[in-house]
């Protein structure tokens, strides 16, 4: 499955995982795919675990970076919301025929894609969101208002500089994915950390209050935004795994 090369409409090879669910209690046609956020890639424990549990419970999963980040290629002060998009979109399309239905798990900033995406494109079925981005222009401003585009870089790390193109695209492109969250009809759930700092919980509590029983909202109590504690950790993914097993 998914043994050749994916390009995205520029021609930039994006780095994939598949790994199927267990033998024993595998859910045939069925697909989630896992996309990061800011500076991550396909590799984040979040990630990882989250697939690794999905596996175990019998489902098939594929985990990508996106164009700019992991080992994909293309250049990542390139990478914005809208061109992940393009990069999501290059994944369904080299998806083989026979997924009936596919999920799409999104943290942080891959989350918001996931909602842009889901809003506008049948193919997505369920839509999980781990500490999902929801006010792209309020997040900019707060982590990234006080910096120089294309002269300094996103937390210190010298291997991701901060593009003019990253801040007009969250600031004045998307500004904020609510609007599209109201298009969105097939199951969601989102999770989020009460003690994440990077992305405040009120943008997951602010779906959960504009769209009410349409969504699903689970809070884990302290947890940061990676959810780097083993027990947040487990927290989430039991959450998305129970989630599953109860609509799939």
């Amino acid at each position: 499955m998914m043994d050749k090369p994916v390009t995205n409409e520029y021609g930039e090879r994006l780095d994939h995982q598949f790994d199927p669910g267990m033998e024993t209690c595998r859910r045939e046609g069925i697909l989630f795919l896992l996309g990061h956020g800011v500076t991550g890639n396909k590799d984040r424990p979040i990630l990882v675990e989250t697939a690794d549990a999905l596996n175990r419970a019998g489902f098939d999963t594929l985990r990508f970076s996106f164009s700019g980040n992991g080992h994909s290629e293309g250049g990542f002060e390139k990478a914005t919301i809208s061109r992940e998009l393009n990069d999501l979109k290059a994944i369904l399309d080299a998806l083989p025929e026979d997924y009936t239905r596919i999920g799409y798990i999104g943290h942080s900033m891959g989350a918001a894609v996931g909602v842009l995406k889901a809003a506008s494109d049948a193919r997505i079925d369920y839509l999980i969101s781990l500490a999902g981005m929801v006010d792209t222009h309020a997040f900019a401003q707060t982590e990234f208002g006080d910096l120089v585009p294309d002269e300094d870089v996103m937390w210190e790390e010298v291997a991701f500089p901060l593009s003019q193109a990253f801040m007009t695209d969250l600031c004045e492109t998307v500004r904020s994915v609510a609007p599209q969250a109201e298009q969105i009809t097939i199951p969601w759930l989102l999770v989020h950390g009460t003690g994440d700092d990077v992305v405040l919980p009120r943008d997951s509590k602010g779906i959960k209050e504009q769209l009410g029983k349409r969504v699903d909202l689970v809070l884990i109590e302290g947890a940061n935004h990676v959810f780097s504690e083993p027990e947040h950790l487990k927290a989430a993914t039991t959450a998305v795994v129970g989630w599953v097993g109860d609509r799939v």
